[in-house]
């Protein structure tokens, strides 16, 4: 088993990656996905967050109301981490869940947003960072994600900066680009991931 850790900024493209990554064989485990979960109604880690953040947090409906908690977090360094002390434990049980049922040829890679923050580089065989220049990151997040300038730059500001990635990364895909000039970049990786796989489990 080859255990890869993809990271990037915000609206650097990390999900088009994951998404080519899968579609070439990879086994993806996504920490975002995988948040949500541990935040559902009826779990302790929704619990934990409203117990931390007061029920204010919720929807009508009793769900995590994610914009508003993103509000809160976001402009607080100190609130952030609190959140990230409940969430990030929950995430890295289930997440060593998934991978032990992996297959020991499998190309596993870890979609992991705040790899860089945590200092989780060392969990992986390997670092992939998705790169772009904080310019296409805030336009992508205001053009395309319909976020505000100011919140699409205090969460740019929250994450690890575009030199704190490159610095851990093994592997850089840079999509500053068009989409069509993604997916040759994406294929040359996923063969020398296969090749490292494969000479890891001969």
């Amino acid at each position: 088993m080859l255990k890869v850790g993809l990271t990037g900024g915000i609206g650097a493209g990390k999900s088009e990656v994951s998404r080519l990554l899968v579609s070439y064989g990879a086994v993806l485990i996504d920490a975002d996905k995988i948040a949500r979960e541990v935040v559902e109604p009826g779990t302790p880690g929704l619990a934990a967050v409203v117990a931390a953040f007061g029920p204010e947090i919720l929807t009508e409906q009793g769900t995590l109301d994610r914009p508003k908690l993103g509000s809160v977090v976001f402009a607080d360094a100190d609130r952030l981490a609190t959140l990230n002390r409940i969430v990030h434990p929950l995430v890295g049980a289930r997440s060593a869940e998934l991978e032990s049922a992996a297959g020991p040829d499998d190309v596993v890679v870890h979609d992991v947003p705040l790899l860089t923050e945590n200092a989780l580089a060392p969990l992986y065989d390997l670092v992939v960072v998705v790169d772009a220049s904080p310019e296409t990151q805030l336009d992508r997040l205001v053009r395309l994600r319909g976020m505000a300038e100011s919140e699409a730059r205090a969460r740019m500001a929250a994450q690890a900066t575009r030199e704190q990635r490159r610095a851990i990364a093994d592997l850089v895909i840079d999509n500053d680009g068009p989409l069509d000039a993604l997916e040759p970049q994406v294929r040359k990786v996923w063969d020398e991931l296969t090749r490292r796989a494969a000479e890891g489990t001969r």
